[in-house]
């Protein structure tokens, strides 16, 4: 992070040859990082597996429990805490309820890795949400920007208008193509070759990838906004506090209600990390496509990413510690780890 953040203040070229590879407001630097980051973990996932899955009470408990935090819960505290640390700088205030209406698709992935959650699980979960996301997204960017806050007496100066393509397309561009790209893969190559193979000797192989392109992403991130980030410390200090404060509160929030319902742990950590992030690829796109990429919205919106990182991969190997020190319920055998 610290690199990326140099190389962005130093080297004063580094913007504008990001914004050279852009497509249609996707960075594709990020998009290819992203990619790399994924795929290992996706052609993990037993698709073979998910009929029997879905066969089970359990998955849909998780699906509405999922749907309650992300869609109710969520938009509410990121508002809430929006409005009461931002309220005098509207702008920056509409960037960070942008953030908490965006759940994540893409990076809960690795976190969910790291900490040892169910990865079918929350593949489910993670593609529950994302078609949520299309339809849902804008309506509520609506709603908590403009709509809600006059409820209480606020003012709103300058009212939001969003399209839905923008969200249909960062679904398909940091979510399908991944999918598509390890579903695929493991596919052919259990036809292909065998499964024993797959599993001894193919993934191990592209398991690293996954470490290498979560470390490049960070990098092509804070080197992205790196200068942006030293000329406006300030605003930067001010916003990361609701979403630092969204983030801890979301993933402890929802880790003690499902030790309390009785969820094993890989159950328990998948939810908390699908909650407690956000899918900052959407909300950069939408904040630079609506209010420009100067705008304190996309700078709110940028800032995002840059504390979702550190604080998600800290609770990653807290959760391991958690998971040791804690009792927990036995995974059911009609689980499938």
């Amino acid at each position: 992070m610290i690199v990326g953040v140099l190389i962005g203040y130093y080297v004063p070229g580094v913007q504008p040859a990001f914004a050279t590879v852009e497509f249609s407001s996707v960075s594709v630097p990020i998009a290819i990082g992203l990619l790399v980051m994924m795929y290992p973990v996706l052609c993990k996932l037993e698709y073979e597996q998910l009929p029997k899955i879905f066969s089970q009470r359990e998955i849909w408990v998780q699906l509405a429990l999922s749907f309650v935090l992300n869609w109710i819960v969520g938009p509410i505290l990121m508002t809430g805490l929006a409005w009461a640390t931002l309220f005098d700088l509207e702008g920056y205030r509409t960037g960070v309820i942008m953030v908490g209406m965006a759940r994540c698709i893409a990076m809960v992935l690795i976190w969910n890795e790291i900490a040892m959650g169910n990865p079918d699980y929350c593949a489910i979960l993670m593609v529950f949400n994302s078609v949520l996301q299309i339809a849902l997204y804008s309506p509520l960017c609506v709603l908590f920007i403009n709509i809600v806050p006059t409820w209480f007496g606020g003012h709103v100066d300058a009212e939001i208008q969003l399209e839905m393509w923008p969200v249909v397309q960062s679904v398909l561009i940091y979510l399908g193509i991944p999918l598509a790209a390890g579903f695929l893969t493991r596919i052919l190559l259990i036809r292909l070759v065998n499964k024993h193979w797959y599993d001894t000797k193919f993934l191990p192989r592209i398991g690293p990838f996954a470490l290498i392109g979560l470390l490049y992403t960070i990098i092509v991130m804070f080197a992205n906004q790196g200068h942006h980030i030293v000329t406006n410390i300030g605003s930067v200090f001010r916003v990361m506090v609701p979403m630092l404060c969204y983030f801890i509160i979301m993933f402890f929030g929802t880790f003690m209600v499902c030790r309390l319902m009785g969820f094993p742990y890989t159950q328990a950590v998948t939810q908390s990390f699908t909650a407690g992030s956000n899918n900052f690829e959407l909300a950069i796109a939408v904040a630079v496509g609506v209010y420009g990429i100067n705008s304190d919205q996309a700078l709110a919106a940028t800032i995002g990413p840059l504390i979702e990182v550190p604080v998600l991969l800290i609770l990653s190997y807290l959760s391991l510690w958690l998971r040791k020190k804690l009792t927990w319920k036995k995974v059911e055998t009609t689980e499938v780890a």
